[in-house]
């Protein structure tokens, strides 16, 4: 596993477009050249070269004959459209060993939708946060990109999980079978997040879940607190005799029963923990595209 994969390493780089470059040329170093080629494997057309475009699809022998740069293009039906679902609710902003989720998050998408954008697919993005949604839909050019890197970096995390009445921008989208790929800390007052996963299941997308948690989160270390606050309810928990509780083993048979819940719909869970790298993360999204490419 490269260096370059380390969220320290990648929050380091404050220029979000780089720091999505650096992870997936680091995590592509390390894998065979056929299993990550760009616009598809099939020639189909010519098209002009336009700024922005992969200069490894260019065709020299075009370039001898006509004195114009063109580009190969591969069949359509190679290329897919993604969505990046980001949720901002206030919870994100939960931060251990100076990295939070809504930062882990960030860099994720942004590489995910960099490593997609080499592929050819159409990359686009929802946020969900202030009771809200704000969506941009997928398209491919390299313009749009930059569009998506900005409104990432301008992500201002608050509220509560998106309420159900702005799920219609989600519902209402592109009707072909899309890759969905959601971030989250998987916090929920009562079932949201799953309804919501499984109606968009129903409509036939394929969903690939990132529940973000940190170590300390994940092991109950709460050393040195007395009590901890909900981030979004603002309620406090008084921390006396938390070790008796067995914190723990409860929060691991809850997220098994909520990778049973999700599987059983078709929806793919993933656990990433806030200091672990974005290898896996990277090559789960591969394995789900390649899903919906077949």
């Amino acid at each position: 596993m490269s260096n370059l994969l380390d969220p320290k390493i990648l929050l380091a780089i404050k220029d979000l477009p780089l720091a999505a470059k650096t992870a997936v040329d680091g995590f592509m170093a390390g894998m065979h050249a056929s299993r990550v080629k760009g616009a598809g494997l099939e020639f189909s057309q010519y098209r002009s070269y336009q700024p922005g475009d992969d200069l490894r699809w260019l065709d020299w022998k075009m370039y001898a004959r006509s004195d114009r740069y063109y580009i190969r293009e591969s069949e359509m039906e190679t290329s897919i459209d993604i969505s990046f679902l980001v949720d901002a609710s206030n919870s994100m902003l939960h931060t251990e060993d100076g990295i939070s989720k809504i930062n882990y998050a960030r860099y994720l998408a942004a590489s995910l939708a960099y490593l997609a954008h080499l592929q050819g697919d159409a990359a686009g993005l929802a946020v969900l946060h202030h009771g809200s949604l704000f969506n941009m839909t997928a398209r491919r050019e390299a313009q749009h990109m930059a569009r998506l890197y900005y409104q990432l970096e301008k992500i201002q995390p608050g509220g509560t999980f998106t309420e159900p009445a702005h799920y219609r921008d989600l519902f209402s989208g592109p009707h072909n079978r899309q890759l969905l790929v959601f971030i989250t800390d998987y916090y929920e007052q009562s079932g949201e997040i799953t309804a919501l996963l499984q109606t968009l299941s129903a409509l036939g997308h394929e969903i690939l879940v990132f529940h973000l948690l940190g170590e300390k989160e994940r092991g109950g270390d709460f050393r040195g607190y007395d009590a901890v606050e909900d981030l979004e309810t603002g309620q406090r928990l008084e921390l006396t005799g938390i070790a008796d509780t067995d914190y723990p083993s409860k929060l691991e048979q809850y997220n098994n029963h909520l990778r049973t819940q999700l599987l059983q719909k078709r929806i793919y869970y993933r656990q990433l923990l806030l200091q672990a790298p974005l290898d896996t993360a990277l090559r789960d999204f591969l394995n789900q595209r390649n899903k919906i490419k077949k």
